[in-house]
């Protein structure tokens, strides 16, 4: 099992320097309960908090890392930011739900949370050492970022890994973020290049000052979700449910590094929800043992991530990225919301609304539009989802989807004709819903990743087909929040 999971103080003089760098920056670490319930535990201390910039790497930024934040970025919410996608772009009878992702602080992208998950607990355990060592985030864009953002706020020095045809949005951040310009270390290849970027973190891991925080491979990152976003899910879903009458049916998550698919596992324990797995078409590893090169950012593929998992998913969901790029120029150009007004009646603040979605986040959308049709969803059905982050991330992509996409102009007819054929048409193929034969399959298909190639012993490997594993990650947690307490008192 990975180290990160770790309950008990493993070096005290690694530990001691630790505490030493955080308190000469009045750093205050929140515990993971109150993440999972901000509202509750944090709002009467919660005025300090108000006075911080959201886009500033200021310690007070820490207790924002969670889904309670409000409109501004700088207050509490009872209820999380989502947004219902409007009937006229689902064509479904059932209510998709989307929680925002990007009213997280300093990235604007929910990924901040698992890289503090996945660094915190080495900090309280005494496994890293500000002073020394160097913290390699890999990631196809947003963990990276969010791990700088941390690591930045706790004194420590951070190398961010990512492939080097990722927007240009998430390079531009990461220059104004590092230290120095080497520690972006750039990539071959895309979206679905992960194994390059393990390559590199192999090399980088020859050097016993850089400790890699994978988050494909980081329980932390699992754990994280399960116990801070799975909760923040489900008061959406209550909020919704003022009648009782409504049903939560899945959980709809494109598959990246599987952290934010733990989401699910929280929500079928407590609405008794399906978990659907997205991944790209043009990349359908999960469906067919399939490969390719695929332009929905944030969703890395070619492999199954080791803390996937796999035995609890019930459908595989491929969504290709003509349809991404296609709908995310409908969704953020002059001539796009233009049509949206025109001719499917949307008001200038649900055109507004759908800047929450960046590319991951459509994919996640036409997931669940695929799931509902599947399924016969009605009106008292309700499918939750995420948007990582926002179109902000990707308008440097508009012009080149433009260009591939749009040969003959931007207008009314073209932005119908896109419309029509990847919201309107959306179908149900190319998805699969999960007999234990095809679960194992996909379990099966991580081996050669995990334990042929990254040195997982096979007991570890073998362990995570049972629901007891994944349960039993989470009784760290109250060991966790006890650490950082002794770390903040001290």
């Amino acid at each position: 099992m990975n180290s990160i999971v770790e309950p008990a103080i493993l070096n005290a003089d690694t530990l001691s320097r630790a505490r030493r760098v955080l308190k000469s920056r009045r750093v205050r670490l929140p515990k993971f309960s109150e993440l999972a319930d901000p509202v509750g535990r944090l709002a009467s201390s919660y005025n300090d908090v108000r006075q911080a910039d959201p886009n500033e790497p200021d310690a007070r930024n820490l207790f924002r890392v969670h889904w309670h934040n409000d409109e501004s970025g700088r207050g509490l919410t009872a209820v999380p930011g989502y947004l219902e996608i409007p009937a006229a772009l689902t064509g479904v009878k059932a209510r998709i739900v989307v929680a925002l992702g990007r009213r997280f602080p300093m990235i604007s992208a929910h990924k901040v949370l698992p890289a503090y998950a996945c660094l915190v607990p080495r900090l309280v355990t005494g496994q890293f050492d500000p002073e020394r060592h160097r913290a390699v985030w890999p990631s196809t864009g947003n963990y990276c970022r969010g791990g700088v953002a941390i690591s930045r706020i706790l004194g420590c020095r951070a190398t961010a890994v990512l492939p080097e045809g990722m927007s240009a949005e998430r390079f531009n951040w990461l220059e104004r973020w590092v230290s120095h310009p080497d520690d972006i270390y750039r990539t071959a290849g895309t979206e679905s290049n992960v194994k390059e970027i393990y390559d590199a973190c192999h090399l980088l891991s020859k050097d016993s000052n850089n400790i890699i925080l994978n988050q494909f491979s980081e329980y932390g990152n699992y754990i994280a979700h399960r116990s801070v976003t799975g909760p923040a899910l489900k008061r959406i879903f209550d909020h919704l449910n003022t009648s009782g009458t409504l049903r939560a049916r899945a959980f709809v998550s494109a598959s990246g590094s599987a952290g934010t698919l733990a989401t699910g596992d929280f929500l079928k324990a407590s609405l008794g929800t399906q978990i659907c797995v997205v991944e790209a078409l043009e990349c359908p590893t999960l469906l067919r043992n399939g490969y390719g090169e695929h332009n929905i950012q944030g969703i890395g593929d070619k492999h199954v991530p080791l803390i996937h998992n796999v035995m609890a998913s019930d459908f595989v969901i491929a969504v290709s990225d003509h349809a991404t790029d296609c709908l995310s120029v409908v969704y953020n150009t002059p001539e796009g919301r233009e049509y949206l007004v025109a001719h499917q009646g949307l008001s200038d603040a649900q055109i507004e609304s759908l800047g929450a979605l960046g590319f991951s986040g459509i994919a996640n959308v036409l997931g669940a539009i695929k799931y509902a049709k599947y399924m016969g969803l009605g009106h008292d059905d309700v499918v939750l989802t995420v948007a990582t982050d926002g179109a902000e991330l990707y308008l440097t992509e508009l012009e080149s989807a433009r260009k591939k996409y749009f040969e003959r102009g931007l207008n009314s007819v073209t932005v119908a004709e896109a419309f029509g054929r990847y919201l309107l048409a959306a179908t149900t193929d190319s998805m699969l819903e999960l007999s234990r034969i095809e679960r194992e399959r996909i379990f099966n298909l991580g081996y050669y990743t995990w334990v042929e190639q990254q040195g997982v012993s096979l007991k570890d490997f073998d362990a995570r087909r049972s629901q007891a594993f994944w349960d039993d990650l989470l009784d760290v947690l109250p060991v966790w929040d006890s650490l950082i307490d002794r770390f903040n008192a001290d």
